[in-house]
């Protein structure tokens, strides 16, 4: 049986392949860098190194796979990255049609289900509807807003602001890619669903801005102040970083998308992931923010 993973050294790959292991499966991963696995991982996986870019190499890391686990590597910064999403994505679903690999599970998104308007998560909806015109098993997982996304902005937590231009009221899902890999791992071991399947993962609770800043000044023992910025500065904050007009635009339609989206799936058992963010914060957040501190210290 070979599954491949890819993105394994990430926040979702990396809890997937240790599951596979402990689970007395031998994964291919998918890496770029052979050096980002650890040692005792590196040694128990059948690594393919190359870029997910190449067709051909993805054509060929994939050939004879039962299963493969599907991460869009396209940065929101790059070019293109609607275009760039669906490129990527297109060697896996010539070796879906060429019958190399029998099933996929997608890691989508919330809000993909709209198809079109919701910024690069139109790529990951594109994505699917490539899939779905394969005859394979195909897993769509939709999922809420990562919990490890408040990691990039630790300069402002660490000064106590937590900024967004979301409507800071309207409630989210939000959720812990831990638990992503655990239905992920779980799903690519099952041979009990087959067609087309799509799963929302949410957290145990949906969020409003707000609300994650009430949590985190519990969770972070400090005071964080909610910080509402404009579309407009948040694209000006975007173009002063140097990203190019596509990335810019696909970074503000995530959050501009939203404004009226409710999730096609609700919440319920096979829905719902245990980890909370108070949770979560305790555990990962603090302890960054207290290794951010003694940088800047020393």
């Amino acid at each position: 049986m070979t599954i491949v993973v890819t993105a394994p050294t990430g926040h979702v790959g990396s809890r997937v392949v240790r599951l596979l292991l402990q689970a007395g499966v031998r994964p291919r991963v998918l890496v770029r860098d052979p050096g980002r696995l650890d040692a005792e991982t590196r040694a128990r996986v059948d690594v393919r190194t190359g870029d997910m870019t190449d067709a051909a190499y993805v054509r060929a890391a994939t050939a004879g796979a039962r299963s493969v686990f599907w991460l869009d590597p396209t940065p929101h910064s790059a070019e293109d990255p609607i275009e760039t999403s669906e490129r990527t994505a297109a060697p896996l679903a010539d070796a879906v049609r060429a019958g190399d690999v029998r099933r996929v599970v997608f890691l989508s998104s919330g809000g993909a289900e709209k198809r079109h308007g919701v910024g690069h998560i139109d790529g990951l909806a594109r994505i699917e509807e490539m899939l779905d015109t394969t005859e394979a098993d195909v897993l769509h997982l939709r999922c809420g807003n990562f919990f490890t996304n408040l990691m990039a902005d630790l300069d402002g937590l660490s000064q106590g602001v937590l900024t967004t231009a979301a409507d800071p009221r309207r409630p989210s899902p939000w959720v812990d890619p831990r638990d992503i890999g655990d239905i992920v791992a779980a799903r690519l071991l099952s041979e009990g669903w087959h067609g087309r399947v799509v799963q929302a993962v949410h957290g145990p609770e949906d969020l409003t801005w707000t609300r994650i800043a009430e949590i985190l000044t519990g969770a972070l023992d400090r005071p964080i102040e909610l910080r509402v910025i404009g579309v407009d500065e948040l694209r000006d904050a975007l173009r002063s970083a140097g990203l190019p007009p596509s990335a810019v635009e696909g970074i503000v339609g995530m959050t501009t998308g939203f404004h009226d989206y409710v999730p096609e799936q609700p919440r319920d058992l096979l829905t719902t992931t245990p980890t909370t963010l108070e949770g979560w914060a305790y555990a990962h957040l603090r302890p960054a923010l207290d290794a951010q501190r003694k940088r800047t210290k020393s």
